[in-house]
C-alpha cells in the first residue's frame, strides 16, 4: 500500500514592519497642530501671564494684597451676586430647557422639531446690547407690555436681580435645548419597550432608567448654563449698570477707573477669581460629558 505524505504548506514571507512609522505619524500630527498651538499661546497665554503678573503684584513687588482685596467688601458682594444669579439661571434654565426638549423630541411633527432647534441655535447666541434693548423696549419702565398691562403698578421692575435673571433665561433655555436634545435622542426605544414588557409604568421607566441615564447630561447642561451666565457682561452693563452687583461689572469699573482710580490690579485679581470658578466648572463638566457619552452612544 502506497503511503501518502501530507505536504506542509509553505510559510508566507513576513512583512518587515516599518520602523519608526508611529513616530513619524506622531511627528506629523504635532507639526499639523503647531499653528493651532501657536494661536492658543498668543491668544490665551500672553493675557494669562499678564493677568497673573498684575494680580500678584502690588507696588512693584510680588504680593497677594490684590487677591485679598478682591475677596472683601463690595468685590466679594459682586462675586457672590454673580454666583447666585448664575446658579438661579442654570437651574431654572435646565428645568425649562429639558421640558421643552422633551416636547420637541416626542413631537410627531418634524417641521416643529427643526424650527425649535433652529431658533434655539440662534437665540442661544443672542445677547449683549441688542438683547438688553429688546427687553427694555418690551418690559422696561416705559416698555410696551409694562404700560399696557400696568405692570409698574404692581411693583414690577426689569432693572433688578429677578429682571436680569429673566433676561438671562432668554438665551439659557435655548442653550439647554441644544445640549439635552441629543441625550434624549440617545434613549433607546428598546429600553422603554423592555420596561413596558416587565410591567413598568412611564413614571417607573423615567425614575429607574431615563433619569439615571440622563443625569450626567443634565448636570453637564446645568454647569454649562452656569458658566455662560457667570461670564456674561454686555447685557447686564447695558440694562442694570450698577444696580445689581456683578463681578464682571466690578472688573469693568476697576479697569476704567469709573468708581475708584488705581485699582487695575484688583480687577486682574477679580479676573483670576473668575478663572478659578470657571476652572471648577469645567472640572465638573468634562467628566460628566464623558460619562454620558458612554451610555448614549
Amino acid at each position: 500500500m502506497a503511503e501518502t505524505h501530507a505536504t506542509a504548506p509553505a510559510e508566507l514571507p513576513r512583512a518587515n514592519p516599518v520602523r519608526g512609522g508611529g513616530s513619524r505619524t506622531r511627528s506629523k500630527g504635532w507639526t499639523a497642530a503647531l499653528p493651532l498651538l501657536l494661536f492658543v499661546g498668543l491668544a490665551f497665554g500672553i493675557p494669562a501671564v499678564a493677568l497673573l503678573g498684575g494680580a500678584f503684584t502690588s507696588g512693584g513687588s510680588p504680593s497677594t494684597a490684590n487677591l485679598t482685596a478682591s475677596l472683601q467688601g463690595a468685590y466679594l458682594t459682586a462675586l457672590l451676586g454673580s454666583v447666585k444669579l448664575s446658579a438661579l439661571v442654570a437651574v431654572a434654565g435646565a428645568v425649562l430647557g429639558t421640558f421643552l426638549a422633551q416636547a420637541v423630541v416626542t413631537s410627531r411633527f418634524g417641521a416643529l422639531r427643526e424650527a425649535v432647534l433652529t431658533a434655539s441655535g440662534v437665540l442661544a447666541n443672542f445677547g449683549g446690547v441688542p438683547l438688553a434693548f429688546a427687553w427694555i423696549a418690551t418690559l422696561g419702565n416705559s416698555g410696551v407690555l409694562t404700560t399696557r398691562l400696568g405692570l409698574g403698578d404692581h411693583g414690577w421692575s426689569l432693572y433688578s436681580f429677578w429682571g436680569l435673571a429673566l433676561v438671562y433665561l432668554y438665551f439659557s433655555v435655548p442653550l439647554m435645548v441644544l445640549v439635552v436634545v441629543p441625550a434624549l435622542d440617545g434613549l433607546r426605544p428598546q429600553w422603554r419597550e423592555a420596561a413596558q414588557n416587565n410591567g413598568a409604568s412611564a413614571w417607573q421607566f423615567w425614575r429607574y432608567v431615563g433619569i439615571p441615564v440622563l443625569t450626567p447630561s443634565l448636570l453637564g447642561g446645568v454647569v454649562l448654563l452656569f458658566g455662560g451666565a457667570f461670564a456674561a457682561y454686555a447685557t447686564a452693563a447695558a440694562m442694570v449698570g450698577t444696580v445689581v452687583p456683578l463681578v464682571t461689572l466690578q472688573i469693568a469699573d476697576a479697569l476704567t477707573g469709573n468708581v475708584l482710580i488705581g485699582h487695575e490690579n484688583v480687577a486682574l485679581a477679580l479676573s483670576f477669581d473668575m478663572i478659578v470658578v470657571a476652572g471648577l466648572v469645567m472640572a465638573v463638566y468634562l467628566p460628566l460629558q464623558r460619562r454620558s457619552a458612554r451610555w448614549l452612544r
